[in-house]
């Protein structure tokens, strides 16, 4: 068992020294407690409503019935903001007295201009969101979270016309960049590695998958930086993104969307929500999409559609259970298509130029997702969730590479059957509560996590797409290929007697426990946390069985009502499968982050910014063996360190503002040849900055008249699949220039998106030394999507 009895012998005096110091505290009896309750226009209770006291650090959000209770409130005037996706913003002023509980009567909130006395309606489009999602478990608002986490919400995706994770998502949370992908799933790195996909809080990484998530399901991203294997399960020391999906309000009400676009683009949505029963005990959700989407490349497409029900049942004002359903079909050409193989250098073809085929079968893809929720209030202060997920991705399909090219333009082709199954279960149960011990507020969060994952795959038919009266050439293309060279997969046997040896498979369960312990009336917070988790994973017929424990500290500090500075230590872990020339099953590599910053609310929280500085070692990094290049070794390291930046929210009234910024420096600190100490790890930029300014007037004869305009600036860029070989970047930088002008009242909006305004061209990839050529992907040119929007 592979416990640090030192950190263990760490915590302990830590805290206790902690708890004396907080025993000589005198606890002012000056603050009160805030309760009210948010219903809809119909008088049902709306949950998940933000509810925050105005220039403070205090927050919460409502429960299921619709209410709220905020603690240890200074006594005097505040204001009250209550936000909620969809639905107007509102501000409402109340006097807190010393000692007492001041009740806040039902407030309602609806996408109408009618609302009560006294309270005053702001707009409803800010990119700022101020706390985490319940799949993150954290009942701290985002300003007092000892980590930078940041939120993508469903306003800007829309503004910015996402479809699904392969485009533009990475633009919006700064040092995460996109890396050149197959079009199935997407790969996206931040601190010098690649981030892990989760899905409402389960960890859903496959070996190839899970499919990217098309944004109609999705209600938000959120981004956290760093580890969080203490409640995660293991995943990469550089951090995750969290897809939240789109659950039932309560609220009647829906939206159907049009997009057309370049590219022969065509896309239609549905959001339907409401009530299936009158008393608003059944909810329900659908989200529906087809899509038909074309590329800049011949041949290459990505049709796709998604229907996504989910109901909620509320079985007391207390208990409610939510099912969800999801399904999404892709039907694209030969995976692999958007690569393009030479050996005269990078981008020496043209930006056009493909090696797909004309006559090539399509792949499929079909991606179920089945998630249950049982969610209960056991009080004021404890409450108790229960969730289960099952995932089955299936393809069938192929896989276009190049064996090697030619100075003269020939391209050896071969095609690969690639069929795949994805099979994941996953089950959390966990509690959150508050518990109070004289002057200090303890916020307790503890669960298990289980979870079983297995992906198989038939690599095992590989086709040339050449012989002697045939070669394709990029210089003089022909796209048919001949009758003969098309490939003939032998699929009478089952996926599982064709994989063989080619199945990785994964079990794991984690119990885990952290105490936030709140004092001097919430200034400061220290958090202790820990996660015992036990991993049985096999890859390719190797397998290793771990049990590890990693520790986290964070401590936060609230310099006044809108700034904190935090601290953090975190640590996690990642299973390896094989084994070394001798035999030995490989270490876990580990994880350590060490990370501080600065978070800051302005003009009374409408905007924030985040200020992080960060340094991640990873050991147990797996290299060549310098004594037989078939097997690797245990010696590597990597560290990566940086600086980011963010920005976002409402900065005048209408004005919204995205800008983020990022350094990063990822190398390699050790490794078995010893030049390659010092070198950069691949697959990151140096630096990277992205803005996104939106505007949209608010009165006169042109209201609801919207122009944005942004950037995406990529610096010393490093490739992703390539050797170690130069301390130079290898790929161009980048500047990327996009905007949008839309118009929008409050039953429909129409807008068009120009991306890569001015029609930069740009690409990424390496030098591929197995088939001693290069190889690189290109972005596609100016571009643009319209869209019509109708709400009812």
């Amino acid at each position: 068992m592979r416990i640090s009895t030192r950190k263990l012998q760490l915590l302990l005096p830590l805290r206790a020294i902690f708890l004396s110091l907080l025993s000589f505290s005198v606890f002012a009896q000056t603050a009160g407690t805030i309760t009210g309750k948010i219903v809809s226009s119909e008088g049902n209770p709306l949950s998940q409503v933000n509810v925050r006291v105005a220039g403070t650090r205090l927050g919460t959000i409502t429960n299921d019935s619709g209410e709220y209770q905020i603690n240890n409130v200074p006594a005097g005037e505040h204001t009250l903001v209550i936000t909620r996706i969809g639905h107007q913003r509102i501000r409402h002023t109340l006097t807190v007295s010393p000692g007492q509980a001041t009740q806040v009567f039902d407030l309602t909130m609806s996408e109408n201009t009618e609302q009560l006395q006294e309270v005053v309606v702001e707009g409803k489009s800010s990119y700022k969101t101020d706390v985490p999602s319940n799949s993150l478990r954290l009942k701290t608002p985002l300003l007092e979270v000892p980590q930078n986490i940041q939120v993508i919400n469903r306003q800007l995706i829309a503004d910015q016309q996402i479809f699904d994770m392969l485009e533009g998502v990475s633009r919006n949370v700064s040092g995460v960049t996109k890396n050149e992908h197959w079009g199935n799933y997407a790969r996206l790195n931040m601190r010098g590695s690649r981030v892990s996909p989760f899905r409402n809080g389960m960890n859903v990484t496959s070996v190839w998958g899970p499919l990217a998530e098309d944004m109609s399901m999705v209600e938000r991203i959120e981004f956290v930086k760093g580890p969080a294997g203490f409640m995660m399960a293991n995943g990469e020391p550089s951090g995750f993104y969290n897809i939240v999906t789109k659950k039932p309000t309560g609220v009647t009400k829906g939206e159907a969307t049009m997009n057309v676009g370049s590219f022969d683009t065509y896309r239609a949505t549905v959001d339907l929500d409401g009530k299936v029963s009158q008393d608003g005990r059944l909810l329900y959700r659908l989200n529906v999409m087809g899509q038909s989407k074309g590329s800049f490349r011949d041949f290459e497409y990505n049709d796709r559609y998604t229907v996504a029900p989910v109901l909620k049942y509320k079985l007391s004002d207390r208990t409610s259970l939510t099912a969800e359903y999801t399904y999404q079909f892709s039907r694209m050409s030969a995976i692999g298509s958007a690569y393009v193989f030479s050996a005269n250098g990078l981008a020496s073809l043209p930006r056009y130029s493909t090696i797909a085929s004309a006559n090539l079968e399509p792949t499929n893809i079909n991606d179920h997702s089945a998630f249950l929720y049982l969610e209960h209030q056991i009080n004021d202060k404890w409450k108790l969730t229960a969730q289960m997920a099952y995932l089955n991705y299936s393809q069938v399909g192929s896989s276009l590479w190049a064996d090697s090219a030619r100075v003269t333009g020939e391209v050896y082709r071969t095609v690969g059957i690639w069929d795949a199954l994805d099979n994941s279960k996953f089950g959390q149960i966990f509690v959150n509560g508050e518990v109070t011990t004289g002057p200090v507020t303890h916020r307790i969060l503890g669960g298990l996590d289980l979870g079983t994952r297995k992906y198989m795959a038939d690599w095992s038919s590989t086709f040339q797409q050449y012989d002697s009266a045939f070669v394709f050439n990029a210089n003089t293309p022909n796209y048919y290929l001949p009758t003969r060279l098309l490939p003939r997969f032998d699929r009478s046997r089952s996926l599982l007697q064709r994989a063989g040896t080619n199945v990785m498979s994964q079990s794991y369960a984690g119990l885990y426990v952290q105490d936030e312990l709140r004092f001097l009336n919430d200034r400061i917070r220290l958090t202790l946390a820990g996660r015992v988790t036990t991993t049985r994973d096999s890859q390719y017929g190797a397998g290793t069985d771990e049990t590890v424990f990693t520790p986290r500290i964070g401590a936060s500090f609230s310099v006044n009502k809108q700034t904190s500075v935090y601290a953090l230590y975190d640590q996690a872990f990642v299973p390896q499968s094989g084994t070394d020339r001798n035999g030995r099953a490989f270490d876990p590599i580990t994880g350590n982050n060490l990370e501080a910053g600065l978070k800051k609310d302005w003009m009374d929280g409408r905007w924030n910014s985040t200020v992080s500085v960060y340094k991640i070692t990873k050991n147990n990094v797996l290299a060549t063996d310098p004594t037989n290049p078939n097997f690797s070794t245990q010696l590597g390291q990597t560290q990566a360190s940086g600086v980011e930046v963010d920005v976002r929210g409402e900065i005048i009234p209408g004005m919204n503002l995205v800008l983020n910024y990022a350094y990063t420096d990822a190398k390699i600190s050790k490794d078995t040849r010893e030049e390659n100490v010092g070198m950069p790890v691949p697959g990151f930029d140096r630096h990277v900055t992205n803005a996104w300014l939106s505007y949209r007037l608010q009165r006169g004869g042109l209201k609801g008249l919207g122009l944005s305009l942004g950037y995406q600036w990529e610096l010393d860029r490093y490739g992703w699949f390539s050797d170690a070989t130069s301390k130079d970047p290898t790929l161009p930088n980048v500047f990327r220039a996009d905007g949008s002008i839309s118009w929008s009242n409050p039953r429909m909006t129409v807008a068009l998106n120009v991306n890569n305004i001015f029609d930069v061209s740009s690409y990424s990839g390496a030098y591929y030394s197995w088939s001693k050529a290069y190889y690189w992907q290109y972005d596609p040119p100016r571009n643009f999507r319209l869209s019509i929007g109708y709400r009812f």
